[in-house]
């Protein structure tokens, strides 16, 4: 898959095709409570502030980055739409001081003192202020508002609200992202908590990670949110996928849009054409719920780009109904550590577009020290995958049904499909470093019958 991409890069790509305007950020240092000194930028629109002040939104950037990241949404879409922007390195990242926290309680307490810090100004509505924040910044977005931090509109953009499923779905952990997303932040700046939560999942123990869980997801207070929120999120992400952000809206009561599209972490093709739409949605949100403005974006519910990006997109009323297209892929093949089961087959009728939790039930037996499963599902000479999954064993004998991650991907008619089998993600190709925890040396295993019952959209929208 590659080196992980800066989501910085997402943000600031926007000002490739945006007019240049007037907005200069102003840089600031504001000292939280616990003495703690963010590095910060505070972008304002150019004239004189309306009656009650201008209406503004907090941004948070993604992992690694540093304010300067969020910049062009705010001098390019913000600004010129009416509003104050304020940024801030998160702590532990850029110049920011403190211990890096993952979205955390700490960042939980920076963003609220931030939200104070801002509305405290005279220029600014106090009762008008919004969040945007990408992908670890969308996680501190959902977090601070499920604590209660008084944003009057969020748009969380390619992030988590279950950390637990995204980092190790079904137990077994996705060490090669882990380690990934380990190198982007210092590890002499990181919390004793999360350098130990990081060591155990990079050696499969995923025991601590629900304690983890717990302080880092917004999951639990989501039935309680009303806060009108807008989800950005990746419909082809292997590290944030489309349940993340799926789980959220069916869990939300209060005003909702779920947009899909291009954008996110790798196989994510992030083309910057698309960015003009969903930051223009984004816009629209704040216009509809900060400004209180009626252009009807609150009618819309869930809307998928077409992939790959032509501009056009599709919407539904609620979560697209899905149907399912099954196929078994005969035979009985024994492996040692490092082996791999590669089948193929054809799915009738199509073109096919996968959304949903698509499973693939593996027979097997004579497991000698084997204690894992990953299966990887591609379409025939493509080395980019549909999607992927990994389930932990118990038994030396059973069945085991990997459900891999919800993404979005077109099928075309005729076109075969491959299921890759074996201890990591690498045996499908080495760039695959989804999965590398690998089985012991020594290790084999017997892969009998499989089954792949491929969830699909009950109607293609891509061409």
């Amino acid at each position: 898959m590659g080196r992980w991409v800066s989501l910085g890069a997402v943000a600031g790509a926007l000002a490739l095709a945006s007019p240049a305007i007037a907005a200069t950020p102003q840089e600031q240092t504001i000292a939280v409570s616990d003495g703690t000194q963010l590095a910060c930028a505070l972008v304002e629109p150019d004239g004189t502030a309306p009656t009650g002040g201008w209406p503004a939104v907090i941004l948070f950037h993604g992992l690694g980055g540093k304010h300067q990241d969020m910049e062009p949404v705010a001098t390019q879409t913000l600004a010129p739409g009416g509003y104050a922007s304020l940024m801030c390195d998160a702590r532990g990242q850029g110049a920011s001081g403190g211990q890096f926290g993952l979205a955390g309680p700490t960042d939980v307490q920076d963003a609220q003192e931030l939200y104070n810090w801002l509305a405290a100004r005279p220029e600014i509505s106090h009762t008008q202020i919004g969040a945007l924040g990408i992908s670890l910044g969308g996680g501190t977005v959902w977090n601070a508002a499920a604590a209660g931090v008084p944003f009057k509109a969020i748009v969380p953009t390619i992030t988590w609200v279950d950390l637990q499923r995204a980092l190790a779905p079904q137990g077994l952990a996705k060490s090669g992202l882990v380690l990934l997303l380990s190198q982007d932040v210092p590890l002499d700046r990181w919390g004793a908590d999360l350098l130990a939560g990081k060591n155990a999942l990079l050696k499969g123990d995923t025991t601590g990670l629900a304690q983890l869980n717990s302080a880092h997801s917004s999951l639990a207070k989501l039935p309680s949110l009303s806060v009108p929120t807008l989800m950005l999120q990746g419909r082809h992400d292997f590290l944030f996928d489309i349940d993340q952000a799926l789980t959220a809206y069916g869990l939300l009561k209060g005003p909702k849009l779920l947009y899909l599209g291009d954008l996110g972490h790798p196989p994510a093709a992030n083309p910057v054409a698309e960015q003009a739409s969903y930051f223009g949605l984004a816009l629209k949100w704040f216009d509809r719920f900060l400004k209180g403005t009626a252009n009807g974006i609150d009618k819309q519910h869930v809307v998928l780009a077409h992939d790959p990006w032509d501009g056009t997109t599709t919407a539904y009323a609620a979560p697209p109904a899905t149907k399912t297209a099954s196929v078994t892929l005969p035979g009985t093949s024994t492996i040692e550590q490092g082996g791999r089961v590669v089948r193929g087959a054809r799915i009738t009728g199509g073109p096919h577009e996968t959304f949903g939790d698509t499973t693939i039930t593996v027979r097997y037996s004579g497991a000698k020290g084997w204690d894992r499963l990953v299966a990887v599902l591609t379409l025939a000479g493509s080395s980019t995958p549909i999607s992927a999954g990994g389930v932990k064993l118990t038994g030396s004998a059973g069945v085991a049904t990997i459900t891999l991650m919800n993404e979005s991907v077109l099928v075309p008619a005729g076109k075969r499909l491959v299921v890759y089998l074996g201890g990591t993600s690498l045996v499908q190709d080495p760039g695959d470093a989804l999965y590398i925890g690998d089985v012991q040396p020594g290790s084999s295993i017997t892969i009998g019958r499989e089954t792949v019952k491929l969830s699909v959209l009950t109607r293609a929208v891509s061409r």
